[in-house]
This record gives C-alpha cells, structure tokens and sequence, in this order.
C-alpha cells in the first residue's frame, strides 16, 4: 500500500478542506500565470461576480495593478492593502465572504527561472493563491525544523518576491500532537506569516467548539474517487490508514478547521495581520491565538451588552499589539452599526505612553498623544472620529501621571450617540480609588463608553478595585500556556555565591564604622558596597556568556535607590567601560596564540554600560539608549524605577536585582528577561536583595487567584523559577532511568544499549542523557557544587554520544529495511560536511555560501527526479559522491572550492535537464511517474518498438484500464498472482491487437512485470 506523506497527510487534508467549501481544482486543466500563480480567468470571473456593474477592462486594470503591488520590496504591503481595502473594485467580499470563490490545489510550482518549489497545498481565493500548507509524514526525521529551514531559505532568495508578498498565511505539519517539553518546534501545526528572513512558528490552539456537523459538507464519492486519481493514489480509497487520516480531529484537520473554515479564514484575512515597520524595514505579524480569541472574547461581550471587562494575559504576550488588532475589528464592528469608534490607550507613566505611542505608529495608526487634563478634556468633547485627512486608523494615547484628581475635567454632557468611544488601559492590576482616581472619572466622562483593561499579572488581593471599574476577565491567558507555545520562558534566580556574600558583609561592615548611623539608602549606595557589588556582576555577567557562548545576550542592573544607579554608573565608567580604556588604558587585542576560550572571554567582557534615570538627561537621549540596548551597542543598563514594566527587549537574559520588589512590580520586573531569544530556554535573575520572601508572598496571591479562576485546573500551573530542590529531583530521575545500565563503564553501557531495537526507547534515553547535559550547566551556573558529586557529568557525556551512535544507527537501519532511497542519507552527510565551512576566513564566507547554495540546488534536483533506476541518473549521483568523497571540504583551499562549484553546476545542469526530460513525459502520462519510469524501460530494451508515439498509446490504453480497475476494488492489489494474470491479457491486447506492436513470450512478460510491479510498488509503499 502507499504510506507516505501523500496518503496519510497530504490528500486527508485536501479532503477535509473540500468539506469545508474548497472546491478542488486539478492543474491537469488549469491556466494560471506563472510569474505570480494568479488563476486569472478565476480572478477576472470572481472578481466581476463580486462587483456588479464592473466593466472588464476595469478589472484588467485591477489585474495588472495587483500584478505591480507583488514586484514591491514591501512584503506584500501594497498587494494587502489591495486585497482589504473597502473602496473601488474588491478584490475580496467581505460583507458576504461566501461570495468569493475558494479552491484548493496540490503541487502548484513557484518558480523563477533555475529557482523553484512546490507547496504541497494552496488554497485559492478568487484564483489568488493566499495561503500554502507545507505537510509532512508523523515522525519524520528532521522534523518541522527541516521545513523551517527550507522556507527561510526560499524566501531570503528574491526570485520569490511575488510569492512572498502574494501568501498571506502558511502552515506546517507533521500531524502530530505538539510536545510542549520541546522548546523548537518540531512535532506538530505550526502557522507563520511570510518574512523576508525568518517566518516566526505559531502553535495553535482552538479555545472554541466547532458543530462539525453542520460546519463540514458530506464526503462525496465522486470526489474523493476524482482527486485520488488525479494525483494517481486510486489505490489508497480503501486503506484503513487512509480512512483513518480522513477523520476532522488529526492534527492538520483540526488546525485546519480552525483557519480555514470560511468565518475564521474571513477574519485572519481581514483583522490577523500588522505591518511593523523598523530600522530594516516591514516585518508581517500575524495574531497569535490567544490574540485571536481575545479578540472574539470581546465582540461577545460587546455583543452580550457588557461594555467592560478585563483581559489577563501573560507578560510577552503582546497586549499593546492586541490593542491594534482591535481598533482594526472594532472599527468594522461599529461602522455595520453605523456607529464611528473613537479609541484610547490609557498610560500612567511617560515612558509607557512613549513606547505606545511608537508601537502603534509601527504599525501604521495615527497616533495621537494628551499629556495634560486641559487637552484631554478638549480631546473628549470633540465629536468627530479621525481627525487625520488621510482617513487612517487612529488612536489617542493618554498619559494621565501628571492629571489632577478633577472629576470634572473630562465630563462631557454633549456626546454625539454616533461615536462609541473605546478606552483600552495599560496595566490596571494597580490599586486605583473607584472614588477619587482620574481613571474612575472616566465612567462620568462617558456612561456609555467601552473600558477594555489590560495587565500581565493577575489580579491580586480583595484591596485591588480594578474589578469593581473595569469587570471581570474578558480572556486570560496564562504563564504556563506562554511558555508551552514558546512565547516566553522560564525564569532561574540565582543567588549570590558564598564568598561573593562574604565580601559584601565585610564591606557592610566598614560601613558601620565609617558611616555610623546612616540611613540605609546611603549605605547601599556607599563605594565599599557597590564596587564589589559591581565587581560581583561584571564578573558573573562575562562568565554567563562565554558559559551560554553567546556575546550578545545585554544585562539589565536594577540598582537599591537612584544614588546606588549612579554610584554603580560612576564606578563602572572608571573601571570598565570602553571608552575609559580608548582614553587612558587602550583594550587589549586577542592574541594569535590565545586559545579558543580565552578569546572568548576576551570577545565576552563587558565594555559599555548606560544609566537611565527621569532626572538624568533628555526623553531623547534616553529614547536613544534604549534603541542602542535593544540593538546591542549597549552591555549594561543601570536603572531604578524605570523600565521594570513595558519594556521588551529579547537579549536581556540576566537581570541583577539589588532590592527587594513588591506584589505585581515584582512579576513584571522578573519577566523583562521572560522573552525568547535564540535558543535560550531560561531568563536568568541574580538576586542581591533574597526576593524569596516577597515572592512567595505575590505568588501565593497569584495561586488564590488563579484557585478563582480556574479551580482544579491549577494542577496545571507552573512555577516560574527553577530551584535547587527541582535540580536534585532531576537528577534523581535521572538515575531511575539509567539504574539498568552499567554507568561506569562506557565499553558495557554502548554494548548494553547495542541490544536496544525500539527507536522510541533509545529517544527516551537520548533526551534524559540531553536534559542532564543542561543539569550540568545550571548547576555550574547557580553554585550548587555540591550537586556535582551525585552524578559524573563527564561520563554523561560519553554517553550521550553513544546513545545518538546508536539512534542514528537504528534510523539507518529503519531507512534500510523500508527501502528507502539512500539519496537521503547522502543529503545529510553532505550537509554536515558543509557545516564545518563556518571555520574558514571570513573573506572565504562568500565563496562557501555560494558553494553551500550551488551544491543545495544540485540535491534539491537530484531528490525531484522520480525515476532513481535511470542509468544516467545513477551515473550522475555517483559523480556527485566521488567529488565530495575525495575532497576534504573543510580544509580545502580557495581555489578548490571554485572547481567544486563549478563541478557542482555541471551536475547541476545535467540533472535539470534530465529532470526536464522526465517531466515533459510523465506530463504525456497525467503526471503519473508509475507509466513514465514504464516508458523509459521499454525504450531502453530498445527491442518492443522504436515509435514512441506506438508505445505511449499502449501503454495510455493500459493505465487507463488498469487505473479504473483498481479504482473499483483496489483489494484487487492483495493477489498480486490474479492482478498479474489479469494485466497480461491487458498488456497483450494494448499492445499487439489495438496498436499492432509485435510481442514475443519475453516480452510480454517483461512488458507485465514492470507494469505489475509499479502498481504493487505503490500498494506496498515501495519507493520506487
């Protein structure tokens, strides 16, 4: 039978996306320009069938602009503004969505020139192809992170460009279950919005109940029977895996359905999608789902009559980001009410309304500001919406830090019924006053307005009255669910190491002495404290990064006081910074002779450093160092109250807490370092001040309000911190599980783990062997030495790397045994080959990265020809092995590397052209390869006939017959001995009575075997 990711992925999919009003199109019969893979007489029909009245010359029009939009360097900019827009000729009809036409089709080539690849799914609307499904078989070996790669590869080349810019959403699945142990993602359905550089994976996670019933169409016979034979699987309809893959609850269905069922795929068009510009241009963010339900949360309370209410989601998670989203879905909501929305952000801090203010421009609002009650209380009694003349969305953001408590500044008796003002408020886990706060006056100021409060934490305690002004929660999303869908990470406090303590008790001691009875504010800002302080961080900070071997993660200090920030500040630009060593002790260069570590450490130290205060410097300079921390032209910030919430930054990974934070300050300040970067699976806090107490404090708070909330669920809550205790706990599972093996002795332990057949056992042991490696490191990392002696992390080591022998052994063996082209193996063993170029000189990079690209596009043909058994295809993979088994590539020098390239394009061009070759005949065939590997052999013979037309037309009447036959009862396939006896008297009759080609015994029988063999191959799964 066939089992692959066609039969068990790929066609279920296609399936189940015809149930959800997709009709398949097959491009057998289909017209499309291939310079953007428009379906143009889809689009022209579609097109004038949603805009009565439209001439055709007018959608030419439209046609050819759309066309110009997608040759842009905007990422789709233009060709999304196009497909949105509510004015002039619609591209798309939103108001009644089921008006467009949607189609679905496989194997769509997206090709330029030499460069090309083939999305396993896409699905047309009005003929625009918007959005591809990559697939592949559960269990693959590389995973999703294989896809990942490719698709950043094809879409850094700009011979894509009109792809990128034309796709609005792609997914990708192995049609697993995800494993939210796994920080990459690598089981699972992933969705992603294009970029230019690195699409971002999203998990997805359905928070609401389809009626499948009457959401999917009935499966139709005809169709189904029509699309297995037009992608030649007429064999699978009756596979029990088949039917098994058809059902709407695997993975890729189920993620499907909630895409791209007609509502949802209306809404991700219209509302899921922002253009964030920065310094290198436009980024495309797509709405994470928590983003997405929170969205729909709040129509159903505006719908419910609830006017107010609070969402609860997790630091990192994006709220300022939510907010836009909304002002786009609201703005719609209202207007077919014909109601016009005016909205406001809602800060208490200037630094928050000013990191607002440039979150939402990025974005593309017009953004205004109020800073003073005056122009807020003006800004509220003005009964026009936009005040822009470009008819832009807009928002007002509303700094209210500096207003007085004046009830009736922002009272307006006189508003306009047509206007619904939208308050979204930053933060409101802070205690503010129903009675006496500016914020509660906003109920005078408006009765009818919508107060929408955003916090990272959780409300805590019964004094916090946030609930009695804004409601209750709207949507929640928590810590635990942020960091199994990889948005945000652990947190490890560390705390200070034994000796370190001592020096700073001794200098608190001299403190005493010199200082007598000085308050403690000046105490800890005193120099006998902070320079060891300092001394201590600097310290542990360039360790951490040769330790994480990465020098661009920043450090963030939160000082005691605003005295012990500039202390820190003073002592560090005479002791570290690098323009003190420009001007007085120059820094000294890496040596040639230094080691790989020392280098390291050299490259590691910390040379710059700012201090951020309100009464220190200018709003712009402070602006600016932010923007230089963020894009790491800064080590170190020193701060005391500001930053701590609102800001992102991604490197910082290691925040020095020198004093103790209360409630939900706290929270928001440990999860400034939550963000992800790279690989990091931990953010890491130094705890100078012993935060435990008033952490256990607030999160116990936490917990109760969570207990609220959730109830039994708590079971799933996780801690935000690593301790000792889990460390030991871990260590002690690790030990449970290698109790059986012989541990001392790597010789018996490889022998021992040599029996081990089950590959899922041997990946069991792998990543208990992997999770103790990174044990090593956090133990190392938090002082815990006494930990090192419960287990020898060197041996772990050794055995880790035996464990991966064996795993990879037993994946060869299972590649073997299913007889799976070898081609494969040699495209990992080549890449790994490849890898080791990142050793050469930097001047090489070049020639190596136009080597590592020429020898992608040389395999990537080799793997796209369906016909491995053809003499001069095995000739030319042979060729390809020979020149990388004799040459060393990594040591090899410039000029060798130049003959390989050009070696490699020999190749290259040769396999095109056979590919080329083979194509334009299995296209003779209806693109089944079966027939065209068929065909080759028998010319090949070179002794049934020299016509190929004669043979084509055999064997067309052959596969004709025999594909309906199977079509019929692929059970047939079960008695190879019968199936054969019936193709003979097929082969026979195609061939000598119907197309006069004279056959001996031999040949008839050699003519049967090939042809009984391709169809058992495929019922069998056999790669051909």
């Amino acid at each position: 039978m066939k089992f692959n990711e066609d039969s068990r992925v790929k066609i279920p999919a296609i399936l189940h996306l015809t149930r959800l009003g997709y009709s398949y199109l097959s491009l057998k019969d289909s017209e499309w320009n291939i310079d953007t893979n428009i379906f143009t007489g889809i689009f022209k029909n579609s097109v004038a069938a949603i805009n009565p009245g439209s001439e055709p010359e007018d959608i030419d029009k439209l046609l050819e602009e759309v066309n110009l939009s997608l040759e842009n360097e905007d990422l789709g900019k233009a060709f999304y503004e196009k497909l949105t827009t509510k004015s002039g000729l619609k591209l798309i009809d939103f108001e009644n969505f089921t008006n467009n036409t949607f189609n679905v089709v496989t194997e769509l080539t997206y090709k330029n020139g030499d460069e090309e690849f083939r999305p396993d799914i896409i699905l047309l609307v009005n003929g625009m192809p918007l959005v591809f499904i990559e697939v592949k078989k559960p269990n693959n070996r590389e995973g999703i992170i294989a896809e990942r790669e490719r698709i950043n590869r094809r879409f850094q080349n700009k011979k894509f460009r009109r792809f990128v810019n034309i796709t609005q959403l792609m997914v990708f699945s192995n049609n697993m279950e995800y494993d939210d142990e796994e920080i990459e993602p690598i089981q699972g359905v992933f969705y992603a919005s294009p970029s230019y550089y690195k699409p971002i994976f999203n998990y997805f996670r359905e928070e609401e109940q389809f009626d499948l019933a009457a959401l999917l169409r009935p499966e139709g016979d005809a169709l189904e029977n029509f699309i297995l034979k037009d992608n030649n699987l007429n064999i699978i309809k009756y596979n029990p895996e088949f039917l098994t893959n058809k059902n709407p609850d695997t993975p890729t269905n189920r993620v499907s359905t909630s895409l791209f069922c007609k509502e949802r795929l209306a809404f991700m068009l219209q509302y899921a999608f922002a253009y964030v510009k920065d310094q290198k241009g436009y980024q495309k963010h797509i709405m994470r789902y928590p983003q997405i339900f929170a969205t729909k949360a709040i129509e159903t309370k505006l719908n419910d009559g609830i006017k107010k209410g609070i969402i609860w989601h997790t630091q990192g998670s994006g709220k300022t980001a939510l907010a836009y989203y909304n002002v786009k879905h609201l703005t719609d909501y209202y207007q077919k009410k014909s109601v016009i929305p005016k909205f406001y952000f809602i800060v208490d801090r200037l630094d928050l309304a000013t990191q607002a203010k440039r979150e939402f421009a990025s974005r593309g609002l017009v953004v205004h500001t109020v800073s003073s009650r005056d122009e807020f209380a003006r800004e509220i009694k003005k009964t026009t919406a936009v005040h822009n003349h470009s008819g832009k969305p807009e928002i007002t953001v509303v700094n209210i830090q500096k207003f007085k408590d004046d009830p009736d500044v922002i009272s307006t008796k006189d508003y306009d019924i047509n206007i619904q003002r939208v308050y979204f408020l930053d933060e409101v886990h802070r205690s503010y006053n129903p009675r006496g706060s500016f914020l509660a006056n906003l109920k005078e100021s408006d009765p009818n307005s919508v107060k929408i409060g955003l916090t990272g934490t959780p409300l805590l305690g019964d004094d916090y009255n946030s609930k009695l002004l804004f409601g209750n929660y709207i949507h929640k999303y928590y810590y635990n669910a942020s960091i199994a869908d990889g948005y945000t990470l652990r947190l490890i406090r560390e705390e200070i190491a034994t000796n370190y303590k001592m020096v700073l008790a001794k200098a608190l001691d001299e403190l005493e002495i010199l200082k007598g009875d000085a308050n403690r504010e000046e105490a800890f800002a005193h120099h006998n404290f902070v320079e060891p302080m300092l001394d201590y961080i600097i310290n542990d900070f360039e360790s951490s990064r040769v330790l994480f071997n990465d020098c661009s993660i920043g450090g963030m200090v939160v000082c005691d006081s605003s005295k012990q920030a500039k202390a820190l500040f003073e002592i560090f630009s005479e002791k570290y910074s690098n323009s003190h060593q420009q001007n007085n002790e120059p820094a000294q260069a890496a040596e040639p002779h230094q080691s790989y570590g020392e280098k390291q450490k050299q490259k590691c130290k910390v040379k710059s450093a700012e201090l951020i205060l309100h009464d220190v410097g200018t709003k712009e300079e402070r602006k600016l160092m932010v923007e230089d921390f963020k894009d790491g032209k800064i080590d170190f910030l020193f701060v005391y109250n500001m930053l701590l919430t609102g800001f992102d930054a991604p490197r910082l990974k290691k925040l020095y807490l020198g004093r103790v934070i209360k409630r939900h300050n706290l929270l928001q300040t440990l999860t400034r370092v939550n963000r992800t970067y790279k690989d990091f699976k931990y953010g890491y806090v130094v705890d100078f001040a012993d935060i435990r107490k008033e952490f256990d404090a607030t999160n116990k708070a936490y917990f109760d309000e969570l207990q609220a909330e959730l109830g039994d669920e708590m079971q799933t809550y996780s801690n935000l911190f690593k301790s000792k205790e889990e460390i030991e706990e871990e260590i002690a599972d690790l030990k449970e599980v290698l109790f059986h093996f012989d541990t001392s002795n790597a010789e018996v332990f490889q022998q021992q783990i040599s029996q081990i057949s089950s590959i899922e056992k041997m990946q069991q042991l792998k990543k208990v062997l992997g999770n103790a490696k990174e044990l090593y490191n956090l133990i190392r990392l938090f002082g815990h030495y006494d930990l090192l002696e419960k287990v020898d992390f060197d041996r772990i080591n050794i055995l880790y790397r035996e464990a991966s022998n064996h795993l990879d052994l037993l994946h060869l063996k299972e590649t073997v045994e299913s007889s799976t082209d070898t081609t494969n193996l040699l495209n990992v063993a080549l890449e790994d080959v490849l890898f080791m170029f990142t050793k050469i000189k930097e001047e090489e990079l070049i020639i190596a990265d136009q080597l590592k690209n020429t020898l992608r596009i040389t395999r990537e043909a080799l793997a796209g020809n369906f016909d491995k058994k053809d003499p001069e295809f095995i000739s030319l993979k042979e060729e390809l092995e020979r020149l990388f088994k004799n040459k060393k590539l990594n040591e090899i020098s410039q000029e060798e590397m130049k003959a390989n390239i050009e070696s490699l394009r020999k190749i290259h061009e040769k396999i095109k052209e056979l590919n080329r070759q083979n194509n334009l005949l299995r296209d003779k065939y209806k693109k089944d390869e079966k027939y065209a590997r068929i065909h080759k052999r028998l010319m090949e013979r070179g002794t049934i006939t020299q016509k190929e037309i004669q043979l084509f037309e055999a064997l067309e009447g052959i596969k004709n017959e025999a594909d309906e036959t199977v079509l019929q009862n692929s059970r047939i396939l079960s008695n190879e001995s019968y199936f054969e006896q019936l193709m003979i008297k097929l082969v026979i009759n195609k061939f000598v009575r119907e197309n006069n080609i004279k056959l001996d015994a031999e040949s008839s029988k050699y003519i049967n075997s090939l042809v009984v063999k391709e169809y058992m191959n495929d019922f069998n799964g056999v790669v051909a």
